[in-house]
């Protein structure tokens, strides 16, 4: 191979080359999949879910447990102090 191909002012242009073309073909599956996220949403709204209370749901399943029954209790604490 030409030496100029490989390796450009100490950089290997392959290399290089093949790691930014990885990150494009990856951020093109991040975009698909972004698009069809927003589908399943508009599937569940049009099912009459609340796509709000989804959100929250899968956001909580991401949390412990007991990070969660921590967060829940100070938000009922907050609560009954504004009288809410």
């Amino acid at each position: 191979m030409n030496e100029t191909t490989n390796n450009v002012g100490g950089i290997a242009a392959d290399r290089l080359r093949s790691i930014i073309e990885r990150v494009e073909r990856l951020e093109d599956e991040r975009k698909a999949l972004g698009a069809d996220i927003r589908y399943v949403f508009t599937e569940a709204k049009c099912a009459g879910f609340d796509v709000k209370a989804i959100k929250q749901i899968i956001k909580l399943r991401k949390q412990e447990p007991a990070e969660v029954e921590e967060q829940e209790t100070l938000v009922e604490t907050y609560r009954r102090a504004l009288g809410v």
